[in-house]
């Protein structure tokens, strides 16, 4: 099995059809208002219905209210909901569909990675302001020691580093920053580099 790549950040209809002829394996969707690549739910459906069943659909929250999360969750028939703030285990518990819990790894953490709550986990970089998409490298040499086989792996990716980080055999790869040509605006070639040589590696 070759490693899954999900496309985050998707911000237009266009785009996610590029990922999917790729061979991008999920498309990622952030309802999160302070970000460039947020979608609302009148456009986050339309890229679902263009998606249909052809890729799994991930909707990503950064804090937000239950209801916030429910409501997108049954509007854009959501397959997995990805946690990417600072949510504790009753924000996590009791959705009808899996979850993805971002861990933001700070360089000091070394090999001591905790174990992870939800159904999969997202290794990214720290930053002390943003939640994810911050195009900055997480050492690999802090997850070579872990269990990655329910895995997402983020944090810098880009076509010509994605290859070295899919070795290690996680889950997934996750990028949304490494291939854009603008915030929220995907570079098509950069899309196909990135799920070619993803998928390659092994």
């Amino acid at each position: 099995m070759t490693v899954r790549v999900k496309i985050c950040g998707i911000t237009i209809v266009e785009d996610a059809r590029a990922a999917i002829e790729a061979g991008a394996d999920m498309i990622g969707l952030n309802f999160y208002a302070k970000t460039p690549r947020f979608v609302d739910v009148d456009r986050a459906r339309e890229i679902r219905e263009a998606i249909g069943a052809r890729a799994v659909v991930v909707g990503v929250f950064v804090n937000a209210a239950r209801a916030y999360i429910d409501e997108r969750l049954r509007a854009v028939s959501l397959d997995m909901i990805q946690f990417s703030g600072d949510e504790d285990d009753a924000a996590l518990a009791g959705w009808p569909v899996p979850s993805i819990v971002a861990r933001r790894l700070k360089a000091v953490e070394g090999s001591g990675v905790r174990p992870h709550r939800g159904d999969y986990v997202l290794y990214d970089s720290f930053d002390a302001k943003l939640f994810g998409g911050t195009g900055n490298r997480i050492s690999l040499d802090q997850l070579r020691a872990v269990d990655l086989s329910r895995a997402f792996i983020a944090g810098g990716l880009n076509p010509d580093n994605v290859g070295e980080v899919a070795t290690l055999e996680p889950y997934a790869v996750d990028c949304a920053s490494g291939v854009e040509s603008s915030p929220g605006v995907k570079d098509h070639y950069k899309i196909r580099s990135f799920v070619n040589n993803a998928k390659r590696s092994r």
